[in-house]
């Protein structure tokens, strides 16, 4: 998979000290996989979990933080969207309902 905006990692992890390194190494291990559609992408996280049309969400440092991804499977590009910790996205997740 090729990953968009992982300059934006970076970025979070600075202002997210707590997962410093963490959203890098999740980068590089995504890197190497092939992902076809959501089976595969369970197979490689199964605290992953699908919220809406190829958009996932990841749970980063035992659920204390969460990245929101778009997956293109045929391009094999994942697309950085949100980083937060998990009571942002819940914030979040309320007001997009």
């Amino acid at each position: 998979m090729h990953v968009i905006a992982k300059k934006t990692l970076v970025e979070y992890e600075k202002q997210y000290p707590d997962v410093k390194g963490q959203l890098i190494a999740w980068c590089k291990f995504v890197e190497k996989e092939k992902w076809l559609n959501f089976n595969d992408v369970k197979k490689f996280s199964n605290s992953a979990d699908l919220i809406e049309n190829q958009t996932m969400i990841f749970n980063i440092k035992g659920n204390q933080f969460r990245l929101e991804v778009k997956v293109a499977f045929r391009m094999q590009i994942v697309f950085i969207i949100w980083f937060g910790t998990h009571k942002e996205y819940d914030r979040r997740n309320k007001e997009r309902k």
